[in-house]
C-alpha cells in the first residue's frame, strides 16, 4: 500500500517538473497492472486523481508507440471505471473532462479501439450511468477526421468507419436504461441525414420498451435532437406512440371485465399526466423552433387521418402560441367538417359502406380530449374553450334574408354544419361540468354572445346556457352577478332571445331570491319601455314567473295534467309562509300585467295566449285572472239583448293617420276566456267528485258569480251571432276588401275578428253540447255564417293577387280538432248517432275540420308548436297527433275516394285527398320534430285495440303494415284508366311512402320488398304524368342508394330515354328498349334531369374515393414500404371506381345521342359531362402519382376505361355540342306556326346556353383529360392515346352543304329576313 502511495506521489511530483524524460522512464518501468491500480486507487480516494492522470498523459507522448499504448490503456480503464458507479460524481466528471481534452491526441487505431469499447459496452448494457458517454461524441468526431483505418482486411476512411460504428450501434439491442443517455449523447455527434433518420427510428422503436415515466425526458432529448433534422419523423413517432397507448386504454376499458390481462397495463391517470408533460415539452420546443412548428402543422394539413385525441390536445396547446392560433383553428375546422361530411357521405351510400369500414370520427376524439383534460392539462383547456366558441360562432345558424331570424330549428342536427355547431356546444358543456377554472369564462362568453348577437339567431347559445343551468345550477348561483348583469339588457334584446333566456333561468329563480328580485325590477322597467319588444319581453317574463311560483292551495300538477319539463330543477324551498308570500307576489304581478290590456294588440295577444297556462299551473289565481278577462270582454260586448251584432268591433281598431291597425284581438280574448272557463269547470267537477262538497263557501260564490255571468254572455253571443247577417258587420258582398285602401284594411280586420269569434263559439258550443242535436244545429248555423264570410274573402282576394290574402290561422285548438275528427269519422255510439249526423251531413263542415287539422299540423312542422292551449306542450301535442293519425288513416283506408267522387266533378280536392295530405303532414312533422317517437306514432294508430307496449320487431311490422296499406292505395290508383288517374293523390301517396321508408332498416327483408315493389311499379306504370313520375323515381333512387350502387339502374334509364326521345341524328332508328314503362315521350325530360342528378351523386362518391386513395399514396410515399402490394391484384377501391365510371360512361353515351329539348336538360347534361371528364382527369393524375412512386403496371380495367372514353364518349360529345348549338339556329321545323311558337323558346335556351358557358367548359375538360393522358402514357410506357381520336370540332365549323342550303334559302326569303332583323334587336332591348 505504501509503495502505491509512493508511486502516486512520485508521478505527481515528476509531472510538476519541466522535463518529461524522467517521467517517461518511470512510467515505462511500471507494469500495466501497476498503472491501473494507481489510477483506480487515486480515483476511489478522489485525491490527486487529476494530477495523476495528467502526469501519465504528460509522460506518454502520443508520438511514441509506448506512449500511445499507455494513453489507450488509460482510456480503456477509465471509461468502465467511471461507469461502475464506485466513484464520486465530481471525480468521474473530472476524469471524463481530462479524457475529452486528450482525445485528439489518440492515434487512429486507438480511437477505433476506444469507440469499439463504447459500442460493446452499450450492446451489453454497461452504460447505464451514462456519465462516460459524454466522451463518445469527441471520440467519434476525432475518428471521422482520420485519413484511413484498417477494417477487416481492407481500409476505410474515418468518416466511413464512423458510419459503420453508428450503424452497428443502432442495429444492436439497447438497454432501456441507457436510451436517454444515448439520445443526449447523439446530440453532440455530427450525423448525416441518413444516419440521423436511422438513429431517430431506433429511438422511437425503443419507446415501447421504456418505463412510462422515462418517456417525457426522452421526448425532451428527442426534441433537442430535432434541431439536426428529421422533425416530421420525430413528431409522428411521438404522436403515434400516444395514439397507440390511448387505443390500448380504450380496448382495456371496453373489455376490462372480460379479459384476464396477463400484463398489467398503464394506469389511466399516470398515462394522462405523462401525456400532459409531453405536450408541454413539445409546445416549449415549438416556441423556440418555428421550423418545428411549421413541420408540425404541415403534417396535419396534408392528411387529417393523423388526428387523434392526443394530437388534438397538442394542437390546442400550440394554439396558445399567437402566430399559430389562426392556423390551428382553421385546421381543426377543416378536419371536423371533413369528418362530418365523410360520415354523411358514407351513411348515405351502401356502395361506400360496403367498400370501406366505418371510420373513427373527429368529434369523438375532441370529446375524449375534453375528458382527458381533467388530468391537469391546464394548457389544453384554454384551447378547448376557444375551439368550442369558434365552432359555435362559425357554424351557428345564420340570419335569414332581411335580418329576420329563422324560427326554432328542428331538434336533430342533420347537416355537417349543424353537427359541427352542436359539437362546439358539447365541448363547452363538458368543459363546464369537468373543469372548475374555466366555468366563469364559459358563462361570461355565453351571456356576452346572447346580449351582443342581436342580428343573428342565438338558439344554439340558449340551448347551451339551458344545459349549463340544468347540469350545474348551484355553480351558476355562485356567478349569479353575471346573470343579473345580463338582465339589464333584457328590454333591448329580441323577443325570442328573452323567451329562451328566461326559460333557461327559470329553475334558478325558485332558489335565488336575489335573482328573482333583480328580474322583477328589470321587468317592471321594461313594462314602460318605448320599444314594443321590450314590453313584450316584460309580459313574457311576468307570465313565466306566474307559472312557476305556486300559490298555496293550487292543485297538484297531476290534477291539472301539467307537464313539467325535465329542465326544471326540483328545488322547492317554499314553506307555508312562502306560499302566502307567493300569493301576494303573484297578485302584484297580475296588477302589473293588467296595464298591458291598454297596450298594442301584440302585447295583449301574448297575455291572452299565456293566461291559460298560468291558470293551469296556478289555479288559485283563477278568480283574479277570470275577473280581468271578464272586465276586458265587457268592453266589447253589447249588453242590450235585442241589438245585433252582439260584439262592438269599432273599439277593436285604431287609426294612425290614414293607417288602420288592430287594437284588440277580440277573438283571442274570447278564446282565452272560453278555454279558462271550460278548464276551471272541468277541474271543479273533478275536485267535487273526489272530495264531496267544498268548504270554501265564499270562494264558491265568487266563482259562481263570474262563471254564470260569462256563461250568460257566451250563450247570448251565440244566439245573436247566429241571427246576425254579414250586413250587420258591414261585411256583405258589396264591401271592399282591397288591402290598398284604409276601408279595405278595416274590413279585412273585421272579417278576421268575426271569423275568429265564430270559431271560438263553435268550439264552446261543441264542448257544452254534450251531443244534443239542437246544440249541434246551432253549431252548424255558426259554421254556415263563418263559411259565407270565408267564401266572400276568397272571392275578393281571388280578384286581387292570389298571394296577398291567405286564410287566417284558425283559432280552434288542436285538442278540439283531434276530438272533432274522431267524432266525425269514428264515433259509432248509438246514442250520439242522431246528433252527430247533423255535423256529418254537412260536407263543407267536414272539409273545414280536416283543413284546419292540416293547417295546425303544418304550423307544428314549421315552428315546433301550435296556437291555443297545450300548443306549447310537446307531450300533449304528440298525443293529439297520434289520435288524428288514427282517425285520418281509418277514414282514408275505409272509404275509397272513388265512392266519394262519384257524380262530383269539382275542381277542389276530395276529402280523401285532404285526409291523405293531413297524414303526410303528420308523418313529416313527426319525422322532423319527434324523430324518436315515430315508431310510437305508428304503433299508436290503432293502439285502442291493443294496449301492449310495442317492441322493436312489432314496431317495424306496424310500419311495414302501413307502407303496404299505402302501396295498395297507390296500386289501385295506377290500375285504373289514365283519365281516372288522380295525380295529386298519387303524389301524396308517394311522398308518404318515402317518409315511412326512412323508418325501415336497409338490412331488413322489408326494405328489399319495398325496393322490389317500387321497381315493379316503375317498370309497369306508363302514365304520362311528369310530376308523379318525378316523385316515384325520386323514391326509387332514395331507396336504391341504401341498397346498392345505382349505376346499373341509371344505365337502363338512359337507354329508355334514348329509345323514347329519339336520336340527335334523325336518320338513325334507335333500338326500342323499355325497361321502365314510366319513361315515355312526356316524362322523358323530367326523368333525364333526375338521372343526371343521380349521376352527380355517383360522381361525388367516385371523386371522394379517388381523393382518399391519393392521400394514401402520398402517405405511403413518406413511409414507403407497404405500397408495393398492389402489383399482383388490383386494389378494391380502384376496381370499384373504374367499374362505376365505366357504367356511367355507357349511360352518358346513351344520353348524349338523345334528342333532348334545348334548355335546362341540355345544359345539365353538358355540365355533368364536363364533371365526368374532370373526374377522369383526377383518376389519371392519381395513376401518374402511383407510377412515379412505384413503377407498377397500369391495371387492365383502367386501360379499358380509357378506351371506352375514347370510343364511346368524346366523339359523341362533339356531335352533341353541334346538336346543342344548332338549336340556336334552327327554329324547329319548317312549319311556320310551329316556328313562331318555338322562336321564343329557342332564343331563350340559346341565351341560357351562352350564359352558362357549358360548351367551352366541356371542351376544356376534354382537352385537360387528353393532356394528362399523354403525361401518363410517358410515365407508364403504355400508349393510352391510341384510343383517343383527336377532334377537329372546335369554335367554328363550316359545313359546305349546309352553307349552300342556307344561302339559297336566304335568297328566296330576303324580305322575311329583313323584317326579322328589324325585330330581333328590339327583342334584345326588351330583355335588357
Amino acid at each position: 500500500m505504501s509503495i502505491m502511495r509512493a508511486d502516486i506521489d512520485k508521478i505527481a511530483s515528476m509531472s510538476e517538473g519541466e522535463s518529461t524524460g524522467d517521467l517517461q522512464k518511470y512510467l515505462s518501468s511500471l507494469s500495466d497492472d501497476q498503472l491501473i491500480t494507481v489510477i483506480t486507487n487515486t480515483a476511489l480516494k478522489g485525491k490527486k486523481v487529476a494530477t495523476t492522470i495528467k502526469g501519465i498523459f504528460k509522460g506518454s507522448p502520443p508520438s511514441t508507440s509506448d506512449g500511445a499504448k499507455r494513453r489507450l490503456l488509460v482510456y480503456q480503464h477509465c471509461i468502465p471505471l467511471c461507469e461502475s458507479g464506485d466513484l464520486q460524481t465530481e471525480v468521474a466528471s473530472g476524469i471524463i473532462g481530462l479524457l475529452m481534452l486528450e482525445t485528439r491526441t489518440l492515434t487512429g487505431p486507438s480511437l477505433a479501439q476506444v469507440a469499439s469499447l463504447f459500442v460493446d459496452a452499450i450492446k451489453v448494457g454497461k452504460m447505464g450511468g451514462g456519465k462516460s458517454l459524454e466522451l463518445f461524441p469527441t471520440v467519434l468526431t476525432a475518428l471521422a477526421a482520420c485519413e484511413a483505418l484498417s477494417y477487416g482486411k481492407g481500409e476505410l476512411s474515418g468518416e466511413e468507419y464512423k458510419k459503420q460504428l453508428i450503424n452497428s450501434l443502432c442495429s444492436s439491442r439497447w438497454d432501456p436504461q441507457c436510451v436517454i443517455h444515448l439520445t443526449t449523447m447523439f446530440r453532440d455527434v455530427p450525423l448525416s441525414s441518413e444516419e440521423l433518420q436511422f438513429l431517430v427510428e431506433k429511438i422511437l422503436r425503443m419507446f415501447t420498451k421504456l418505463d412510462l415515466q422515462e418517456i417525457p425526458p426522452l421526448v425532451y432529448q428527442l426534441l433537442l435532437l430535432s434541431a439536426k433534422g428529421c422533425k416530421k419523423i420525430i413528431l409522428d413517432g411521438i404522436i403515434g406512440y400516444f395514439k397507440e397507448q390511448d387505443l390500448r386504454q380504450d380496448e382495456e376499458q371496453k373489455h376490462g371485465e372480460s379479459l384476464d390481462l396477463e400484463v398489467q397495463s398503464i394506469p389511466q391517470d399516470q398515462l394522462r399526466h405523462v401525456e400532459g408533460t409531453v405536450i408541454l415539452h413539445v409546445v416549449f420546443a415549438i416556441r423556440l423552433d418555428h421550423e418545428l412548428g411549421r413541420e408540425f402543422l404541415k403534417n396535419f394539413k396534408t392528411s387529417y387521418g393523423d388526428l387523434c385525441s392526443f394530437s388534438i390536445a397538442l394542437l390546442l396547446s400550440v394554439a396558445r402560441i399567437q402566430r399559430y392560433e389562426e392556423q390551428v383553428f382553421e385546421l381543426l375546422k377543416g378536419g371536423i367538417t371533413k369528418s362530418f361530411k365523410d360520415e354523411q357521405l358514407q351513411q348515405g351510400s351502401k356502395f361506400l359502406q360496403d367498400l370501406l369500414p366505418g371510420h373513427y370520427s373527429v368529434d369523438q376524439m375532441i370529446l375524449d380530449t375534453v375528458k382527458n383534460s381533467v388530468f391537469g392539462w391546464d394548457h389544453v383547456t384554454q384551447g378547448l374553450v376557444q375551439l368550442g366558441f369558434f365552432l359555435m360562432d362559425t357554424f351557428g345558424p345564420k340570419p335569414a334574408p332581411f335580418g329576420k331570424t329563422t324560427e326554432g330549428s328542428a331538434t336533430v342536427a342533420r347537416s355537417p354544419i349543424q353537427q359541427a355547431c352542436k359539437l362546439g356546444g358539447q365541448v363547452l358543456l363538458q368543459g363546464f361540468k369537468l373543469q372548475e377554472p374555466i366555468r366563469g369564462e364559459i358563462l361570461e362568453q355565453v351571456l356576452n354572445r346572447l346580449v351582443t348577437k342581436t342580428a343573428s339567431p342565438v338558439n344554439h347559445y340558449l340551448e347551451l346556457f339551458s344545459d349549463i343551468v340544468v347540469s350545474a345550477p348551484m355553480i351558476l348561483l355562485e356567478s349569479s352577478s353575471k346573470v343579473i348583469e345580463t338582465f339589464d339588457h333584457l328590454s333591448y334584446l329580441p323577443l325570442t332571445t328573452v323567451q329562451g333566456l328566461l326559460k333557461a333561468i327559470q329553475p334558478l329563480l325558485k332558489v335565488s331570491m336575489s335573482l328573482k328580485d333583480a328580474l322583477i325590477l328589470v321587468l317592471r322597467k321594461a313594462m314602460f319601455s318605448s320599444q314594443l319588444d321590450g314590453r313584450k319581453s316584460a309580459v313574457t317574463g311576468f307570465l313565466l314567473l306566474l307559472k312557476n311560483f305556486k300559490v298555496l292551495g293550487s292543485l297538484a300538477s297531476s290534477q291539472c295534467s301539467q307537464s313539467v319539463s325535465s329542465s326544471q330543477v326540483q328545488v322547492d324551498v317554499h314553506s307555508r309562509y312562502n306560499s302566502a308570500a307567493n300569493e301576494a307576489f303573484c297578485l302584484e304581478i297580475l296588477s302589473s300585467l293588467r296595464r298591458c290590456l291598454g297596450q298594442q294588440a301584440d302585447v295583449r295577444l301574448m297575455l291572452y295566449e299565456g293566461f291559460y297556462d298560468v291558470l293551469r299551473r296556478n289555479s288559485q289565481l283563477a278568480s283574479s285572472i277570470m275577473q280581468t278577462l271578464l272586465s276586458q270582454l265587457r268592453r266589447y260586448y253589447e249588453p242590450e239583448q235585442d241589438l245585433l251584432p252582439p260584439v262592438k268591433l269599432e273599439p277593436c281598431i285604431t287609426a294612425h293617420g290614414d293607417q288602420v291597425y288592430l287594437q284588440e284581438p277580440l277573438a283571442h280574448l274570447m278564446s282565452c276566456t272560453v278555454h279558462c272557463l271550460l278548464w276551471l269547470q272541468n277541474v271543479r267537477r273533478t275536485v267535487n267528485l273526489n272530495a264531496g262538497v267544498s268548504d270554501d263557501e265564499d270562494e264558491e260564490d265568487e266563482e259562481e258569480g263570474y262563471r254564470s255571468e260569462l256563461q250568460t254572455i257566451l250563450e247570448s253571443m251565440t244566439r245573436r251571432m247566429i241571427k246576425s247577417e254579414l250586413e250587420d258587420f258591414e261585411l256583405d258582398k258589396s264591401a271592399e276588401f282591397s288591402m290598398g285602401s284604409s276601408v279595405g284594411v278595416k274590413n279585412n280586420i273585421y272579417a278576421v275578428l268575426v271569423m275568429g269569434v265564430y270559431e271560438v263559439l263553435m268550439e264552446y258550443k261543441f264542448i257544452k253540447a254534450n251531443y244534443s242535436k239542437s246544440c249541434f244545429e246551432e253549431l252548424i248555423q255558426l259554421f254556415n255564417n263563418h263559411h259565407k264570410l270565408t267564401e266572400i274573402l276568397k272571392e275578393k282576394s281571388g280578384k286581387s293577387r292570389a298571394s296577398s290574402n291567405k286564410i287566417p290561422r284558425s283559432l280552434l285548438s288542436l285538442g278540439f280538432i283531434s276530438t272533432l275528427l274522431t267524432m266525425l269519422f269514428r264515433d259509432s255510439t248509438q246514442s250520439r248517432e242522431e246528433a252527430l249526423s247533423v255535423l256529418r251531413s254537412n260536407g263543407d263542415f267536414v272539409r273545414y275540420a280536416v283543413n284546419v287539422a292540416v293547417q295546425k299540423i303544418q304550423q307544428l312542422e314549421e315552428t315546433g308548436h301550435t296556437d291555443g292551449p297545450d300548443g306549447q306542450n310537446p307531450d300533449r301535442t304528440f298525443r293529439f297527433l297520434c289520435d288524428m293519425t288514427s282517425v285520418l288513416m281509418w277514414r282514408y283506408t275505409n272509404i275509397p275516394s272513388v265512392v266519394e267522387d262519384a257524380g262530383k266533378k269539382e275542381k277542389r280536392s276530395s276529402l280523401s285527398q285532404l285526409c291523405l295530405e293531413g297524414l303526410l303532414r303528420i308523418f313529416t312533422a313527426c319525422h322532423q320534430r319527434f324523430p324518436d317517437k315515430m315508431p310510437q306514432l305508428l304503433s299508436n294508430i290503432d293502439v285502442a285495440e291493443d294496449d301492449a307496449e310495442p317492441d322493436e320487431a312489432n314496431v317495424s311490422d306496424m310500419n311495414f303494415f302501413y307502407i303496404r296499406q299505402f302501396q295498395r292505395a297507390l296500386f289501385t290508383q295506377l290500375s285504373g284508366e289514365e283519365e281516372d288517374f288522380n295525380s295529386k293523390e298519387a303524389q301524396l301517396l308517394v311522398s308518404i311512402l318515402s317518409v315511412l321508408s326512412h323508418q325501415l332498416k336497409p338490412s331488413s327483408q322489408q326494405f328489399v320488398q319495398m325496393i322490389t315493389w317500387t321497381v315493379k311499379i316503375c317498370k309497369e306504370t306508363s302514365f304520362e304524368d311528369s310530376a308523379f313520375s318525378k316523385g316515384l323515381l325520386s323514391l326509387l333512387f332514395n331507396l336504391h342508394i341504401h341498397y346498392k350502387s345505382p349505376v346499373s339502374l341509371l344505365l337502363e334509364l338512359c337507354q329508355d330515354i334514348h329509345s323514347q326521345l329519339g336520336d340527335i341524328d334523325q336518320d338513325v332508328d334507335v333500338e326500342k328498349q323499355s325497361h321502365f314503362a314510366i319513361v315515355n315521350m312526356k316524362t322523358g325530360a323530367t326523368v333525364a334531369l333526375l338521372v343526371l342528378a343521380q349521376v352527380d351523386k355517383v360522381l361525388d362518391e367516385v371523386d371522394w374515393l379517388i381523393a382518399r386513395k391519393k392521400s394514401q399514396v402520398a402517405a405511403d410515399k413518406t413511409g414507403s414500404g407497404e405500397a408495393t402490394q398492389a402489383t399482383g391484384q388490383q386494389d378494391p377501391i380502384e376496381k370499384a371506381v373504374t367499374l362505376q365510371l365505366g357504367t356511367l360512361l355507357t349511360g352518358l353515351n346513351e344520353l348524349i345521342q338523345t334528342a333532348l329539348l334545348p334548355g335546362t336538360c341540355t345544359i345539365t347534361l353538358l355540365r355533368e359531362l364536363s364533371r365526368t371528364y374532370t373526374i377522369l382527369t383526377t383518376l389519371v393524375k392519381y395513376y401518374i402519382q402511383v407510377c412515379s412512386s412505384q413503377h407498377g403496371a397500369l391495371p387492365a380495367r383502367f386501360e379499358k376505361l380509357v378506351k371506352l372514353s375514347g370510343s364511346h364518349l368524346t366523339p359523341q360529345c362533339y356531335s352533341f355540342i353541334t346538336y346543342a348549338q344548332s338549336g340556336e339556329i334552327s327554329g324547329g321545323g319548317d312549319d311556320k306556326k310551329k316556328k313562331k311558337k318555338n322562336e321564343v323558346n329557342t332564343a331563350a335556351s340559346a341565351k341560357l346556353l351562352r350564359d352558362t358557358k357549358a360548351i367551352p367548359n366541356l371542351i376544356f375538360s376534354i382537352e385537360q383529360y387528353e393532356k394528362y393522358l399523354i403525361t401518363l402514357s410517358k410515365k407508364s410506357k403504355v400508349n393510352l392515346m391510341q384510343y383517343m381520336k383527336l377532334s377537329t370540332s372546335r369554335d367554328f365549323r363550316i359545313n359546305a352543304a349546309t352553307l349552300d342550303a342556307a344561302l339559297q334559302e336566304q335568297d328566296d326569303t330576303e324580305e322575311t329576313t329583313e323584317s326579322q332583323e328589324t325585330q330581333e334587336p328590339k327583342q334584345k332591348k326588351r330583355k335588357q
